[in-house]
């Protein structure tokens, strides 16, 4: 039997495709390739270039090709264009999932993990955020994501299907042997930006608000590491194949840092004192957000390896002095 990653060529697509085809199991990505790059799924996995919102296709796919679980990583991310095209997000987040969730009941594909989002939670009252507390996003993206954990629910409740949806709180770094990193050029992760910033390949580094209620008065956040992450969804997929229940898991490591945390920690790591602009706050940002990770531990085999901010960050400047390096040669 075989996995379907949708997005399989995106940032945590692509290091999902590499746990996976290291553990022995049988790939199949479907990614329209909007954001994600080609070049990031391995040759060992099958890649077909098409749309999660595309019926014929996904029932295809899954009806001829052995699938027996999904998992789902295609989607809009950037919580300000969500503001500005709320629609936009709600067709790729919600109705395509709605769609992709339809051909699975069809074919009997029993069970699916899905790549959620802490911005379900909103402005939390207070940190570490249980995956209990009510759900209250702030920005269509949150939303989008929230209606598909809706569906999935429902979905399980009539038909023989199980899942596991996954809170992601700040993914960050690159595989520790740089085989995938995070390569989308309109990146907005602030790892990502300010090792770019480091390395300059941008002239400055904006850091959104500076009047939050936290001790630096910057927003702080959970950042976890990329491999780790995907980790996570291989215990999912063993967890549900061996009986397990339908689940919500937080997924982060239980302590934030601000974002001037983190920029002092790129500076430390390439040695390089780049510019810095305050700017006024984003719409959708949260003061503070931490994973509580109480229930991870408990239901799934998975514990951080990469649990240390410098570690991620090391990383993620490993990952873009490549892509440095590869542009210069091209």
């Amino acid at each position: 039997m075989g996995v379907l990653v949708t997005g399989g060529a995106g940032y945590i697509g692509s290091h999902m495709v590499l746990e996976l085809l290291d553990q022995g199991e049988e790939v199949l990505v479907l990614d329209n390739l909007s954001t994600g790059i080609r070049s990031a799924v391995p040759a060992e996995a099958r890649f077909v270039e098409g749309d999660v919102g595309d019926q014929a296709l996904v029932h295809r796919l899954l009806t001829e090709e052995g699938i027996d679980a999904i998992i789902h990583f295609a989607g809009s991310v950037v919580v300000p264009d969500s503001i500005a095209d709320p629609l936009g997000y709600y067709l790729n987040n919600t109705c395509n999932s709605r769609t992709l969730l339809q051909c699975a009941v069809e074919a009997g594909v029993k069970h699916f993990i899905f790549s959620s989002t802490a911005a379900v939670y909103g402005m939390p009252e207070q940190n570490p955020v249980a995956e209990d507390v009510p759900l209250l996003p702030i920005s269509p993206y949150g939303s989008s994501k929230l209606m598909t954990e809706i569906m999935l629910a429902d979905v399980g409740q009539a038909h023989d299907f199980s899942y596991v949806a996954l809170r992601y709180f700040n993914v960050a770094g690159a595989d520790p042997s740089l085989r995938s990193g995070q390569s989308t050029p309109r990146a907005t992760h602030l790892i990502k930006v300010a090792a770019q910033t480091a390395l300059g390949d941008r002239p400055y580094l904006e850091v959104f608000g500076t009047d939050y209620p936290t001790p630096d008065g910057t927003c702080i956040r959970d950042y976890i590491h990329v491999s780790d992450l995907a980790r996570a969804h291989l215990a999912a997929l063993d967890y549900l194949r061996a009986g397990g229940d339908s689940q919500v898991l937080n997924c982060g490591y239980g302590r934030g840092f601000s974002v001037l945390d983190v920029i002092n920690a790129v500076k430390s790591a390439a040695n390089s004192d780049f510019s810095v602009r305050m700017v006024g706050r984003r719409p959708g940002d949260p003061a503070a957000l931490v994973a509580a990770v109480t229930r991870i531990g408990q239901v799934l085999d998975w514990s951080p390896r990469l649990d240390d901010l410098d570690t991620i960050v090391g990383h993620a400047l490993a990952w873009e002095r490549r892509l440095i390096e590869y542009r210069a040669a091209s």
